[in-house]
Order: C-alpha cells, then sequence, then structure tokens
C-alpha cells in the first residue's frame, strides 16, 4: 500500500522538488505528482507558456519518486543514465500533473515511462522515456 506520508518523506529529499513546488496525489493508490502553477515556472512570459525544464522536471521527479516507492528498503536516489523528452503541446500556466510507469526493472536497472498533462489526461503536454540506475541492494 502507497502511504501520502512514505510519498512526501521521498519527495523531501530532492531539493528541486521543493523548487517546483511539487505535491502528492494519491487517486485510488495511484501516485500522480502535481506541480502547481507559480509565477517562476514560466519560460515565455510573452506567450505565457511554463519552462519547457520545469515539465521535464517534473517528469523526472515522477519517474525517481515511482522507483523509490516501489520499492521496500529505503536506498539512495535512483540516477538517469538517458533520458528523452517529447513535448507535445504548449504548458499553459495552471496546475500540471505527472504519472509514471516502470515498464522494466532489474537488479541494476531500470525502464520508467513518464506522461505530463494539464486538463486531460488523453491529451498529454509532454512524455519522457526514462533509464534509471538502481542502488545495490545488500
Amino acid at each position: 500500500m502507497v502511504r501520502d506520508d512514505r510519498i512526501s518523506k521521498e519527495l523531501s529529499r530532492i531539493p528541486y522538488a521543493e523548487t517546483l513546488g511539487l505535491k502528492p496525489l494519491l487517486i485510488n493508490e495511484e501516485f500522480t505528482l502535481v506541480m502547481p502553477f507559480i509565477e517562476t515556472n514560466i519560460g515565455n512570459p510573452t506567450l505565457p507558456a511554463l519552462h519547457g525544464g520545469a515539465i521535464s522536471g517534473l517528469m523526472e521527479m515522477a519517474a525517481i519518486i515511482q522507483l523509490l516507492i516501489d520499492q521496500d528498503a529505503e536506498r539512495p536516489l535512483p540516477k538517469p543514465i538517458g533520458i528523452n523528452v517529447d513535448y507535445l503541446r504548449k504548458g499553459h500556466p495552471k496546475d500540471t500533473y505527472a504519472r509514471a510507469v516502470i515498464f522494466k526493472q532489474g537488479s541494476r536497472v531500470a525502464n520508467v515511462r513518464v506522461q505530463a498533462w494539464q486538463d486531460d489526461y488523453d491529451k498529454p503536454i509532454a512524455a519522457m522515456q526514462g533509464h534509471y540506475l538502481l542502488s545495490k541492494t545488500d
């Protein structure tokens, strides 16, 4: 069972998560990460549009936290090996959500896919695929 306090504890280990203002959201045991809209996450004030780095940061944090909460024991943070982000739509100045799915996890490497959206899960603003190095278990 996933617990909100465990997710908050894992998020507190990542300073960038606080910078982005990330908050956990559990819906029927399904972990979703929320980036509430804040002015500092705007990349282009003329449009206005969210900064691509803020969107990719949200997705990377969702992947890392999903990997951590799937483990029974506390581990060091997974390290990104390679990440590919596809920006699909403009990120409007509003709350943004991300959900990660672990597609394959071995003893040392995990493959994670993440989708970010705003109003409709079926209309993502960005998608990420990442490979992460996991710490050894003793």
